[in-house]
């Protein structure tokens, strides 16, 4: 291609390399409750005659697993997971075991049939949902259990407690395991009402608003008046679990991350330090499941070495684009086109990529820049474009393009090696070479779902922002890394090389 983009590159390779194992992919453990989540939709133009109700004509049926399973599944999109969950033996506990087939399951005894949360829309306003199945206790839970369990968390980067409230995280022998865990590796416990405590030594502890402020009255010595907003619940329930942090999070509020005080300043109940980490206003259909979004991605950050508040950032971008992109039935949806097969060869027009991306299933997400000295920031916006949708397109400006907008001195980088660098990034699916200043034209090409954009830039900024409402298309801005750009390095060693070499006079030669 020419023009508006080239070098799509060997796309038809990326698309089809959905084998775990992959450099750089840590190994998670994801422990909890299994359930199996179904969506009717139909349509509904009549009441029903023996009784005021709405029929509903019934369109499409799509299941998949939730609970501990779709958390699993996240963190499968960026780690290589094994999940302990209990799994029944009945014709949907077949049908879970089937839809995990690339994940390692080590299956537990599980009492009643498989629970069942089924929602019913039409014209995609949801009805009613249906819980059935259970109550999914781990049955005959012994000291050979526990060791089986020991075995399959043991080499994990990180383990993600997805309670559910089946009864995994009150049975005595799996606690105590977490706790080993606990100790060794970060372990993230996403609670749950009916659920247990979590154990001592927890990294982070992810309650919501509503959850924290239970959890919070009953414990043995509750709040006090003064301790009863979310910041300060957070350091409460901190300190309580004895866990390293507590990040409670309050939906369009962001989150409120409570950690332990540094070395020295720290007693048995010293006050640590609350954070508040705000989040992008997100809108749409189906919230549900956000909250798995945002546990496997700081499951995914921590075990990557990441600090907690680090983390939590991560999640809160995460949870809020998960939302906008249409929650856990849109996550669904994206399953069900992703299994048709994907078509060979690479393609040869923008058109034609953004085809065959949106074929193989998902939401195809675009970003553009010149991505001279990838840096930090870098990094980070493009991860967050990730995590909002199934395929990331990154549009980069030609050597040609870079000089009318940056100046006779860049890029620094060629094209070549900015495309290769950027093609070996994990959330980078396509690197397509961009020879227009703005993007208008290659977005009017590519139809991406979601063009997003770091957060350093205003819609008014955007000339493409009308192309891409014009067909329906999202424009989302994405936490902006501070203190990060090409032009501040490239001033800095700019800098550099202009200061004279002080040379020691201990390594001076004498004349």
């Amino acid at each position: 291609m020419t023009g508006n983009g080239a070098a799509v590159g060997d796309l038809s390779r990326k698309l089809a390399d959905t084998s775990p194992g992959g450099d750089g992919r840590p190994k998670v453990a994801v422990v909890g409750d299994l359930l199996l989540d179904r969506d009717i939709d139909g349509s509904v133009t009549r009441l029903a005659p023996d009784a005021p109700v709405p029929v509903v004509d019934v369109s499409e049926v799509r299941q998949s697993p939730g609970g501990a399973g779709l958390a699993a599944l996240l963190c499968a999109q960026r780690a290589d997971v094994v999940l302990v969950a209990p799994i029944a033996d009945d014709a949907d506990g077949q049908e879970l075991r089937r839809q995990l087939s690339d994940i390692t399951v080590v299956p537990l005894r599980h009492d009643g049939p498989t629970r069942r949360k089924t929602r019913v829309r039409s014209s995609g306003q949801g009805l009613v949902r249906l819980d059935d199945g259970g109550p999914g206790t781990p049955l005959g839970v012994n000291q050979a259990t526990a060791e089986r369990v020991r075995d399959a968390l043991a080499g994990c980067d990180a383990v993600l407690v997805a309670d559910y409230g089946g009864g995994m995280t009150r049975e005595p022998l799996l606690r105590e395991v977490l706790t080993e865990s606990a100790a060794r590796v970060p372990l993230v416990w996403d609670p749950h009402p009916r659920g247990g405590e979590p154990v001592p030594g927890a990294a982070l502890v992810t309650p919501n608003a509503a959850e924290a402020e239970r959890a919070a009255q009953h414990l043995p010595v509750p709040p006090s008046d003064a301790d009863t907003e979310v910041p300060a619940v957070a350091d409460v329930l901190r300190r309580a679990w004895d866990a390293q942090a507590v990040s409670v999070t309050a939906g369009d509020r962001g989150a409120f991350v409570a950690t332990r005080p540094a070395d020295g300043d720290r007693t048995d109940d010293a006050p640590g330090v609350v954070c508040h980490l705000p989040a992008e206003p997100a809108h749409g259909p189906d919230p549900c499941g956000a909250g798995d979004r945002f546990a496997a991605t700081v499951t995914d950050r921590l075990a990557r070495g990441d600090a907690a508040t680090t983390a939590v950032r991560e999640g809160v971008v995460a949870a809020s684009a998960w939302v906008a992109s249409g929650g856990a039935d849109g996550f669904r949806r994206a399953r069900t086109a992703a299994r048709q097969p994907v078509e060979q060869g690479s393609p040869s027009s923008l058109e034609e990529l953004g085809a065959r991306m949106r074929a193989a299933g998902g939401v195809l997400v675009a970003t553009s820049g010149c991505f001279d000295l990838l840096h930090a920031g870098h990094v980070t916006m493009l991860d967050s474009a990730r995590q909002l949708g199934e395929h990331l397109v990154v549009l980069v400006n030609s050597d040609r393009s870079v000089r009318r907008l940056k100046g006779p001195e860049r890029p620094v980088v060629p094209l070549a090696d900015r495309l290769r660098v950027l093609e070996s990034l994990a959330s980078v699916d396509a690197a397509v070479v961009l020879d227009d200043d703005e993007p208008s034209a290659a977005v009017a090409a590519l139809r991406p779902d979601i063009w997003a954009k770091g957060g350093d830039y205003t819609w008014s900024d955007l000339p493409e922002a009308s192309v891409v409402r014009s067909y329906g298309g999202r424009v989302v801005t994405l936490p902006y890394l501070p203190g990060r750009s090409t032009t501040g390095l490239f001033s800095q060693v700019r800098a550099a090389e202009s200061q004279p070499s002080q040379i020691p006079s201990t390594l001076r030669r004498s004349s």
